[in-house]
């Protein structure tokens, strides 16, 4: 009898157990978060110090939930780096179900925002609301970038809680293995959208 489980109960145990996983410290698995990043300019700045001012200001009035993130600080942040424009595509709280190969499990789930080009997963941003903490959702994330169509490509993530931001690589090719970036968080003096934009915009580049 075939079970479901939902992606929101996923750990990281089981993906390495059911999936192979590995994780990865190499700095060579994963330059596209440090390496290069392009620069921005003084009104990109002034446009994210906005971004940080218009949350910090709503999260003084809890509760926030996962719709304000998303409109607050995640849709600017994807708008500012390119992915409403050619040649990307978002597509928006997509289901994925994962075959486990000689298991008779099938983890069900649904994706928060994927934005695709050409029918290719490339970044899959999983928003959360601020209560949560990210370690929640980086193996449900996993679970979703392990469901890529194209497993010769590497897929990226963007796990935010409104607060807090992480960025996955995941290459499946002979070895399922991923890599995170260091968190980046609204709470530090510097603004740290500064590099969460950066990132995002190097691989707008990468995958245009």
């Amino acid at each position: 009898m075939v079970q479901f489980i939902q992606a929101q109960n996923i750990g990281i145990a089981y993906l390495e157990e059911r999936f192979s996983l590995e994780q990865t410290d190499s700095e060579a698995f994963f330059p596209e978060w440090w390496e290069h990043l392009p620069e921005i300019s003084d009104l990109e700045k002034q446009y994210l110090d906005k971004v940080k001012f218009h949350f910090l200001r709503l999260v003084k009035h809890p509760p926030l939930s996962e719709e304000t993130v998303k409109l607050v600080v995640l849709s600017p942040l994807l708008s500012l780096a390119g992915f409403y424009d050619e040649p990307f595509l978002i597509r928006s709280e997509s289901s994925i179900e994962i075959a486990v190969e000689n298991e008779d499990e099938v983890i069900r789930g649904r994706i928060d925002v994927l934005v695709i080009q050409q029918q290719l997963w490339l970044l899959v941003i999983e928003s959360k609301k601020t209560a949560f903490s990210l370690a929640q959702a980086i193996p449900q994330a996993l679970t979703y970038m392990l469901a890529n169509p194209h497993p010769d490509y590497p897929v990226y993530s963007l796990v935010i809680n409104g607060e807090d931001f992480q960025f996955i690589k995941l290459l499946q090719k002979d070895q399922p293995r991923y890599a995170l970036s260091d968190r980046f968080t609204l709470y530090r003096r510097e603004n740290e959208l500064y590099q969460v934009f950066r990132i995002l915009k190097k691989l707008s580049q990468i995958l245009n």
